[in-house]
Formats: structure tokens, sequence, C-alpha cells
């Protein structure tokens, strides 16, 4: 794997957000599967610098599934595919038995050995230090100056008795621009009845609430604003009441309540003629309509229409073009790499976002040689990968990035107050 762009003054980076939880239900299929597909987008795109952001470190059942995450995790530290990639630094949060802490968040970097002017910013000394070797922490991660952790306040989402949702922050500097890469993973919608409610669903709030903490701690005055990506399970979801309207436009609803409570149990739409065919049902976990090809065609953009969670923060956050399907939930069967499991209305779940001057980054380093492409896509399309499919972006940082980082990231932040006050 030649990196021959470090002689035309680029570093190549690699930015990966999977909700991995999937992994470890089954992890001598999907893992396999999951690994082959990362080294294939990492062959491909040939980066110097990967961060690879991970939700749900040990799945569902975590306290019998740790083990097969420290397996995970030497397997990419010392497989073949990795072998030039001689640093590393891996965060794990694996401590679930302090759960007001406790995120389930795993944040993994691998440099290139070709690369050398990338450093990792100290919290706590508030200087940057030079990689050497590789590294794992995981049930430290409170104490490790390498990082921020935060969990969201519990009274974010009361319907939970406890959640692992937060975030962890890293900043780096490569080619002398300095940037923040944060991992996040936010609420979900535990009904589908009750997202169905309203237009935007009360979840949509919870979540905007959530983001609204992570962007004003990470761009607070305790450190000096650099440029940052979020990547992460945003959990944003379609805004399920249009949704359904527009799936079931002509169709007719038949509400079933439950007896003792008189609570809606299920709903099912029925077409108006054509034998009162069924075209969806909907419960608390059931979301099963009739034609999956809507998500999936032409990568389900025509519903992009209906994913408005994004538009609350444009001011301060942006997103390349969306042109891959909706990455959750997929069916967890290893044969079933591109059907969506019928429990939630498919979604753009994981993302990459990022601040308008890391966008400069990334979009002025491409007009000024046209050699430079980015990639936002997901990974492994057409392969069971768990319910998630992983999301990247590949872009490639000038030589002289660091300078302009600079300077875009103090417009942005002087344009940002402006529009405070």
């Amino acid at each position: 794997m030649a990196m021959k762009a470090i002689a035309h003054g680029t570093t190549g980076i690699l930015l990966v957000t999977a909700n991995v939880g999937s992994l470890f239900e089954d992890p001598e299929q999907l893992q396999k599967n999951w690994l082959r597909e990362f080294y294939q987008v990492i062959h491909a795109h040939k980066p110097h610098f990967i961060a690879l952001h991970c939700q749900e470190v040990g799945g569902k059942s975590y306290e019998a599934s740790m083990s097969h995450v420290d397996k995970f995790v030497k397997e990419l530290l010392s497989s073949d595919e990795m072998r030039e990639y001689n640093r590393a630094r891996v965060y794990l949060d694996e401590n679930y038995k302090s759960p007001e802490h406790f995120t389930a968040l795993g944040n993994c970097y691998f440099l290139h050995e070709n690369v050398k002017n990338i450093h990792q910013f100290d919290f706590k000394a508030k200087k940057y230090r030079k990689i050497t070797g590789k590294e794992i922490y995981s049930d430290t991660l409170e104490s490790t100056p390498m990082l921020e952790k935060e969990k969201f306040p519990k009274e974010y989402f009361p319907e939970c008795k406890w959640s692992r949702k937060g975030f962890i922050r890293t900043r780096w500097s490569v080619a002398d621009c300095a940037f923040d890469l944060v991992n996040i993973h936010l609420f979900h919608d535990a009904s589908n009845l009750i997202a169905l409610e309203s237009s935007p669903s009360s979840y949509s709030g919870t979540r905007q609430k959530a983001l609204t903490f992570v962007l004003d701690r990470i761009t607070d005055e305790r450190y000096e604003k650099v440029p940052y990506f979020l990547f992460g399970d945003f959990n944003f979801r379609l805004d399920a009441k249009q949704v359904v309207e527009a799936l079931c436009s002509t169709a007719t609803m038949q509400t079933i309540r439950i007896a003792d409570t008189n609570e809606v149990d299920k709903l099912i739409f029925r077409e108006s003629d054509n034998d009162r065919k069924v075209i969806l049902r909907l419960e608390k976990k059931l979301f099963e309509y009739f034609n999956q090809d809507v998500f999936r065609d032409n990568n389900g953009t025509a519903l992009l229409q209906f994913d408005k969670e994004f538009s609350a923060f444009k001011d301060r956050l942006f997103e390349l073009e969306i042109s891959f399907p909706p990455s959750y939930p997929y069916s967890e069967d290893s044969n079933q790499g591109k059907q969506y499991m019928n429990t939630r209305c498919p979604a753009w779940c994981d993302r990459i976002l990022l601040s308008h001057s890391a966008k400069e980054i990334i979009l002025k380093s491409e007009n000024d040689d046209k050699s430079f492409t980015y990639t936002y896509d997901n990974i492994g399309s057409n392969v069971c990968m768990g319910d998630h499919k992983p999301v990247f972006l590949s872009f490639r940082i000038a030589a002289w990035a660091g300078k302009r980082c600079q300077r875009s990231e103090k417009m942005s932040h002087e344009s940002t107050h402006e529009m405070q006050h």
C-alpha cells in the first residue's frame, strides 16, 4: 500500500462511524464480514490517518460480550491488512459497572508509518504530544488527559431508567491543521407510535437538546477553538408522521387499542380498494411496510425530504451530500445484506457532520487540486454488517491547509459570535 500522496504534500484522512452492537451478538460470522469490508475501504482509499468511532461497544449484553470486544480490537491492531499502521490509540469505554459514566463508546485511531506530522492534544497540559507505539485504554477513560468524555444528563431522556448515550472528544494536529474528532451517540425513538403523534416528534426535540449540549461544550472557552468533525450514531429519524402520510396517502387507518387501558396498540393501514390489502402495520417496535424498495431505490433519496433533524443545526454544522441508502435498521441475518428489519422506519442514523471551518479544509483542498476527491458513503452495502451500516468520509488535507484552517476557524467563530449578539 505505497503512499505516494505524502510526496505531494497531502495527507489522506479516513473517518468511519459504526454502531457495532450487533457484532458482539454473532461475533463469528458478522465480525469477519465487517472487518473484510472495513479493510476493503482502507485498501481503496489508502489513508494515512484512520479514525474509527464505534457506538454500543459490547452490544446489548456487554457483561458477556466484553471478551469479544478485546478480540475485535486485537484483530484490528495486529491484522496483516493494518500492518503499515505502526501507531495506534484505542479508547474503549468498557466500565459498565459504573452506570453514571458508562457510554459504550469506542474511539480507535491508526497512523500510517509514512506519516510523521500527526500529534494528539493533551487536554490537561493543553499541548500536543507525539504519538508512538500502540496503546489501548479502557477502564480508566475518566483519568486519561488525551480525551474528554461526557454522558448526557439523566433528565434529557426520562423514559430511560439509564442510558449509555454521550460523547468522547479527541483533538489532533495533522499537517499543522488542528481539529476535534467527536464520537457521539444520541437518544433513539423508544416507540413508533409516539414518534407518529407529532411532527416533529418529541424524540427529535430530545436529540436536538443533546446535540446542542455537545456543540456548546466543544466550542466553549476552555480551549482554543478548532474545526471539528462529529461522527457517530445521531439516531436522526425521518419525520414519522409525514412519512406515513406520504406512504399511505390513499389508505384507510384502523386503530387497535388495548382493552384495559384504551391505549393504542396497533395501527393498520389498508388500501381503499385492491381487496383492502395491508400496506403498513405499525406497533411500538414494528414498522412493516409492504414494499421495502422505496427505501433502496435510488438510495432512498426520495425520502431525504423527510430527513429534517439536521436542518436545525445548519448555522453550526455542515454535511456533504448523502448518496447512500438509510443506514439503519438492517437485518442481522448474515445472508440478508440489503434487507431492512421491520422494526423501525429506515433512516440515516449514522452520519458525519462537520463545522463550517472543517468543510473549508475539505472543499478548498479539493478545489485547489482537482486530483483530490472526497467520498461520503456507507460500507458493505451488499453485505450484512449488523443492524447499522458503517458510514465513512475519505478526504485529503493539503500541506497548506493548516494556515487556511486557522483563518477559517477564526472567521467562523467571529460570524457565530456576531449572530449570537
